[in-house]
């Protein structure tokens, strides 16, 4: 391949992934799916609306399981994407029988009834968090999650102001969008909620605070001694759209900043708890502890939507406004989806398992770092990794092109995962996923480099 040429895409397009607008996925569409699947996807774009990241859309699925998705004709691709909801893998057989056992009793729990599903939920869910971090509001979906916990942040300090981090993602409401720092989905919004102070964030690789987590910090004293009106700091405690991964040092002077400044710590673990670290949730490998903690995404096992906010006991003060009131606040069914997941986790020792598994990823990846010259840098932790491609490693000019590229050859190859930032290979595979498969996966990506002559 010509490193050369490079696709002229405007930049905010490429922000959080690949372009389903390009030449790309228009020579996917046209040579690598069956006529049934065309069919079924010219269908799927008439009928849905399109945006980015999603329609067209790459193949129609008919089933998944385990560590696969299968798709109408056929053809099994490992999911190292997922949406960061299959910790458990898809179709996990416990959670399918737990579900089927709520669907024929209780189905849906009315607004000003328990019920025992959530009452269990929320039990097992606190036996997991801190001391004192024992009160949670539940709700459908993370976006949702992030909104119930900026109102209360609003409630407890009496302060509208928010300190979040620029190319961060909370979710895709209007609100979320608001608090979060990536432009492609702030464009035509027009006016967002007040109040918000974006910072760099701290990286390791690129930016303006590269290496340098003390500027960083700096950053943040500065804003925090400035205004007084700032109550809240938002910020995922690992970055996972591009896996970024700050100190503990960072970490705790932050959480330190926060105290002292009387600003709640909120973090959005959405996308990356339950075990996707190698711990139960990533603020533990920094040895802190939030304010309000935003959990999603896995939280119903990859078949229902459920979402939660946890927080501290002397934050239950509010019992006179409604901080969620979601009609699916208590869903008997998402209950059942959380309750089950955690129990997963712990009996079939998955936590471990992927302590494994992340030093098996890192000399993998670490052995393709040297091999290839299109890898600028690997990071990651636990089953959550980064593989950022660049033209030269001294310039780190995005390789964005052949980002694309690789991904097609992989999907071509039945291995399936996310590009962020344009150039950043996301690798998120089920927790539960076989040695043989993770040795699969990384099979079909050496190919694809080697198509793409790469090597160093």
């Amino acid at each position: 391949m010509d490193h050369t040429k490079r696709d002229k895409y405007n930049a905010a397009s490429v922000v959080e992934g690949d372009i389903n607008i390009s030449p790309a996925r228009r020579e996917w569409l046209q040579n690598e799916v069956s006529e049934e699947t065309k069919e079924l996807l010219e269908k799927d774009a008439k009928y849905f609306m399109h945006q980015s990241m999603s329609t067209p859309c790459l193949d129609v699925l008919q089933s998944c399981e385990g560590s696969h998705m299968i798709s109408v004709s056929g053809k099994k691709y490992l999911d190292f994407h997922g949406n960061n909801v299959h910790q458990i893998g898809f179709s996990h057989p416990k959670l399918i029988a737990r579900l089927t056992e709520q669907l024929q009793n209780l189905t849906f729990s009315t607004r000003r009834y328990a019920n025992t599903t959530a009452i269990k939920f929320a039990e097992k869910l606190t036996s997991f968090t801190p001391k004192g971090l024992n009160r949670i509001l539940l709700t459908p979906n993370g976006s949702s999650a992030i909104g119930i916990a900026l109102k209360l942040a609003r409630a407890i300090t009496g302060k509208h102001k928010v300190i979040s981090f620029w190319d961060s993602f909370h979710g895709a409401s209007l609100d979320a969008i608001s608090v979060g720092g990536e432009a492609v989905f702030q464009e035509h919004m027009g006016p967002l909620s007040p109040g918000v102070e974006r910072i760099p964030p701290p990286i390791t690789y690129r930016g303006i605070f590269e290496r340098n987590e003390d500027k960083a910090l700096e950053y943040l004293q500065y804003v925090l001694e400035k205004d007084p009106q700032i109550g809240a700091f938002l910020a995922e405690t690992i970055r996972n759209t591009d896996v970024q991964i700050p100190s503990k040092k960072f970490w705790k002077a932050a959480r330190d900043l926060c105290t002292k400044h009387g600003v709640l710590l909120i973090l959005d673990e959405i996308p990356i708890a339950f075990g996707r670290t190698g711990t139960m949730f990533a603020y533990e490998l920094f040895d802190i502890e939030p304010d309000i903690l935003c959990l999603g995404k896995g939280l119903g096992g990859g078949i229902v939507p459920q979402a939660a906010i946890v927080t501290r006991e002397e934050y239950n003060k509010f019992a006179h406004i409604s901080l969620g009131h979601y009609t699916h606040e208590k869903s008997p069914l998402g209950s059942m989806a959380g309750l089950t997941l955690l129990e997963v986790l712990e009996e079939e020792n998955i936590l471990q398992k992927v302590k494994e598994d992340q030093e098996f990823m890192r000399k993998a990846l670490n052995k393709m770092h040297r091999r290839y010259s299109l890898i600028g840098d690997v990071r990651g932790v636990g089953l959550l990794w980064g593989i950022e491609l660049v033209t030269d490693r001294i310039t780190k000019e995005k390789a964005t092109s052949e980002a694309e590229e690789i991904m097609y050859e992989c999907l071509k190859q039945g291995l399936s995962f996310k590009v962020s930032k344009g150039n950043v290979l996301q690798l998120s595979p089920p927790l539960t996923i076989t040695r043989e498969e993770l040795e699969k996966a990384l099979e079909i990506l050496n190919e694809a480099f080697l198509k793409t002559n790469a090597i160093a």
